[in-house]
């Protein structure tokens, strides 16, 4: 049995059923040459016969990228495949996905159907769709809580029908590891002719066992995992993509061959988080903001000294800068010590101690303890002047106008006034930030949260621009979130420049 893990992205079609993170055209072909950049061998683009915005996507997407096998899902009926061969018709690679449900569940109450009617339907579709395309996948939905006897019967029916892959999904997340391992295990075993065709995982997410389950797939024969960017998908979301790469990178011991480039999975992420309008969890792995962040004392001195001591993975293979030192009240001498040295400060242990002191009792009052609260604490209050700075702000909002912004702004002592309109009070104040200074950012995060209770009180906002690859924070607090929100873009700026 060939090492090769084949990677099926299916972020644009199962990772877009999330609501609210619907894509239209141009979007969707962002997505998908940067999931060719990626490495992705199939790019699961959409469900032709569903909408024609989704006929169109498919259409577009087989002309815009030339490496991955381009595929188009169906239901195991006639119109349907006829629908996802045309949408196919400019694909280099084209694959149609076609299935029906074959656990008790669907067969009976969604189907009304019988099991050898379903077997029946099935091979009909994969013939049918071979008419079309030499590259036809078969999904047997619901196959986690399939019978294993029945499910074999079927997938050995769908081989000899000219399926080449067939996809074992468990639709509804509800196995364990052991069980869908030993269920991949079970076809490998029992159908005679598996060899003539790649067995695919499809896991979901609803008892957080996705990513177990589909390692658990391939140990036991699958060679094919259909994952999303992020883990999108319905309900709690599909297999994410960066984790079962990242675990098969890991694990070298399991010898198997993956062709992704690990180094575009951040930027993936972000574009696909962007895109989608849907924030990725701090805490989620690999690519959350904090994968990669250590505010213990212990954890910090581990990795100051080396880095494996507390990561597996080396933030640079995921196209994360740098491994990110937070200073908490639980950070310790030794990252307190290192953040000095970065800032240009070298202390002798008796000073070091000192300032430790004072850094706790500060660090109790605060969540997260800044650069310029450490040069405070060693008795040097950074002088540097912003660039830029905020004049005047005016904005004109509401439910009968299009939001407008005038900004003034003091740039290198020079003041510089620009009006311009946007989706709301905020974004217009961007675009006219963006007219006076015109730099090609990007605009990755922006957070409000607030800092004291009641509509009267400070908000805190967060921004984060992206500018020739890199990232760049800008912070800003005032009653008025507006003020905060162009203060913070403003922050941001003034770094990069």
């Amino acid at each position: 049995m060939s090492n090769k893990v084949y990677i099926f992205d299916t972020t644009l079609r199962d990772g877009e059923q999330v609501p609210g993170c619907q894509l239209n055209t141009i979007e969707k072909i962002e997505v998908a040459r940067q999931l060719e950049k990626l490495g992705v061998d199939v790019i699961e683009a959409g469900f032709p016969i569903s909408s024609p915005g989704d006929f169109n996507s498919v259409v577009e997407i087989s002309k815009a990228v030339s490496n991955p096998t381009i595929c188009a899902l169906t239901r195991a009926v006639e119109k349907d495949i006829e629908v996802a061969a045309d949408a196919l018709k400019f694909a280099k690679r084209g694959r149609i996905h076609t299935g029906i449900g074959t656990s008790p569940y669907h067969i009976y109450s969604k189907l009304n159907s019988n099991p050898d009617a379903i077997i029946e339907r099935a091979v009909k579709a994969i013939k049918y769709a071979r008419k079309f395309v030499d590259d036809v996948e078969f999904y047997a939905e619901d196959a986690g809580r399939s019978e294993n006897e029945y499910l074999a019967r079927v997938i050995e029916a769908v081989i000899a029908a000219g399926a080449t892959v067939v996809n074992i999904p468990d639709t509804t997340g509800y196995c364990l590891p052991s069980e869908y391992g030993a269920k991949i295990a079970y076809l490998v075993n029992n159908v005679p002719n598996i060899d003539k065709a790649i067995i695919s995982t499809h896991c979901h997410n609803d008892l957080g066992m996705a990513t177990a389950n589909t390692l658990s797939g391939v140990i036991n024969g699958a060679r094919q995992v259909e994952v999303t960017i992020n883990g999108l998908g319905e309900r709690a979301g599909n297999t994410s993509l960066e984790e079962v790469v990242m675990a098969i990178k890991c694990h070298k011991d399991l010898d198997y061959q993956v062709d992704i480039d690990t180094k575009q999975i951040l930027k993936t992420s972000k574009l696909v988080s962007r895109l989608m309008r849907m924030p990725v969890q701090a805490n989620k792995a690999i690519v959350g903001r904090n994968a990669f962040a250590h505010s213990s004392g212990i954890h910090q001195d581990g990795v100051l000294k080396n880095r494996e001591n507390y990561e597996i993975i080396d933030p640079a293979d995921v196209g994360v800068n740098e491994s990110s030192i937070v200073l908490t009240a639980r950070s310790g001498r030794a990252a307190l010590k290192h953040r000095l040295q970065v800032l240009g400060y070298e202390l002798d242990a008796e000073k070091i101690d000192q300032v430790y002191k004072n850094f706790l009792v500060l660090a109790d009052s605060k969540k997260e303890i800044s650069d310029e609260d450490l040069e405070v604490l060693v008795g040097h209050e950074k002088k540097e002047e912003r660039i830029i700075k905020l004049d005047n702000l005016q904005v004109i909002c509401g439910k009968s106008c299009i939001p407008s912004a005038t900004v003034t702004i003091n740039y290198n002592g020079n003041i510089i006034t620009e009006t311009s309109t946007g989706d709301g009070p905020v974004d217009a104040a961007f675009s006219a930030i963006k007219k006076i200074i015109p730099k090609e950012v990007i605009l990755e995060e922006y957070l409000v949260q607030a800092v004291t209770r009641g509509s009267d009180e400070i908000g805190k906002v967060h921004v984060q621009l992206e500018y020739n690859g890199k990232s760049f924070h800008g912070f800003g607090a005032n009653v008025d979130i507006l003020t905060a929100s162009v203060w913070a873009y403003l922050d941001a700026l003034s770094k990069i420049i």
